[in-house]
């Protein structure tokens, strides 16, 4: 299966964080097929006085989606996240991971809706800081997704 996901950091060494997170993936997950740019951004749904690094990478994988997500949520745990976003209350991070896209062997988008998972993220089409790096890696998919985005300008 292949996935695409949105990476964001916003304490620390930002890129040193987002560096270590995509080892971490390559060991948990799978095999990192691509990595955008890492992309600075402010910060989006709260205030804060540090800006965040973001980035999308494509990962190929055995993992069914809630094997992914429990894989990526460990990778946030080990390094140093405590508390994920609840209820649209956002804070400062060390290390983001959102799973945006999945696909199967045969290239059809994969959907989930599930407490805890819904796929593809419902918010992506909203976030600039996720479409913007999604957009250099996977600019078909983003075409095809959402046509009308300025990410492709």
């Amino acid at each position: 299966m292949i996935y695409y996901l949105g990476l964001g950091t916003n304490l620390g060494d930002r890129e040193a964080n987002l560096r270590a997170a995509v080892r971490l993936l390559e060991e948990r997950v799978g095999e990192v097929l691509s990595l955008s740019a890492f992309y600075a951004t402010e910060p989006w749904g709260f205030v804060s006085s540090h800006a965040f690094l973001n980035a999308a990478a494509c990962v190929r994988t055995d993992l069914l989606p809630f094997g992914v997500l429990e894989q990526t949520q460990a990778v946030e745990r080990a390094m140093g996240r405590r508390h994920k976003s609840v209820g649209g209350v956002y804070a400062d991070r060390m290390i983001d991971i959102d799973l945006l896209l999945c696909f199967d062997e045969g290239g059809g988008l994969v959907r989930v809706n599930a407490p805890g998972l819904t796929l593809p993220h419902p918010l992506m089409h909203l976030r600039d800081f996720v479409l913007k790096p999604l957009a250099e890696i996977a600019p078909e998919v983003v075409r095809s997704l959402f046509p009308s985005s300025n990410c492709l300008r």
